[in-house]
């Protein structure tokens, strides 16, 4: 009896090796005593075996995604302070399932300065990550420079073409910088490119009145707005920055669509 056991067990690391799945040896051996116990039948054995190893090959795998997708700092929503933003919860929470990416629906997260914005659009990334999800994440000044770098060696169209195998791409700090018309074009190239196709998460500072500015040119940030809120959720966060809580300052200075003439 022991012989047969030993070989069995010799059989299942081969086989495990095999199929480069050695965690299922491991619950192979966890789950035979249970399965004997409770009087499984095979079928119920085998499933219970494989599921342990696809929980496990996810898991892993969306360690690597979230570890590739650039974030500054991984966050979820279980961690988000909702003191403030109570009245958007339910809206956010719709958003958890994952749904919209195989939609391909957008999000837009408007608000000031430290309302939890980038906090929030890196959640739904991790989401995304571990839904097995390709995700990308960058400021919107990093993007136009990605972008200009392939325009540039001559590669844009390849750049956007890949760009597109990922099935979320996260856009933080839409209009803290003014573009030039270079940088807008390419931008609306970006957003053009994954329009009904893929998903995107912006954040901004501004109200969608003051795009026209950061982007300059009232039409293409009209045709831009058009592509990404035709299949969106709108979120706007309110209140002051929670990096100011317990320092004495009430607020900061208000965002203005006028951003290019700060005095005026």
């Amino acid at each position: 009896m022991a012989t047969k056991q030993t070989e069995t067990v010799k059989q299942l690391t081969y086989l495990a090796g095999a199929l480069k799945a050695p965690r299922i040896l491991e619950a192979a051996g966890r789950l035979a005593e249970q399965a004997r116990a409770a009087g499984w039948s095979f079928e119920d054995y085998l499933a219970a075996v494989l599921e342990r190893e696809v929980s496990a090959r996810n898991a892993s795998g969306a360690r690597l995604r979230i570890r590739a997708a650039g974030f500054p700092a991984v966050k979820t929503i279980e961690d988000f302070d909702w003191d403030q933003q109570s009245a958007v919860r339910q809206q956010v929470a719709s958003l958890a399932s994952g749904a919209f990416l195989l939609e391909a629906r957008n999000v837009v997260l408007l608000g000031p300065p430290g309302t939890g914005k980038t906090h929030l659009a890196t959640a739904l990334g991790v989401i995304a990550a571990h839904q097995g999800q390709r995700v990308l994440f960058a400021t919107a000044t990093e993007w136009v420079t990605r972008l200009s770098d392939a325009h540039r060696q001559g590669r844009l169209p390849q750049e956007l073409a890949r760009l597109r195998r990922y099935g979320l791409i996260i856009v933080d700090e839409v209009g803290y910088l003014p573009f030039e018309q270079d940088s807008a074009n390419l931008f609306f190239q970006l957003v053009s490119s994954r329009y009904e196709h893929a998903s995107l998460v912006l954040t901004s500072n501004l109200p969608f009145s003051g795009w026209g500015t950061v982007f300059g040119d009232q039409v293409v940030a009209a045709a831009m707005i058009d592509r990404i809120v035709h299949h969106a959720e709108v979120i706007t966060l309110k209140g002051a920055s929670y990096r100011l809580r317990g320092r004495g300052i009430d607020s900061l200075p208000s965002t203005r669509s006028d951003i290019t003439n700060p005095a005026g």
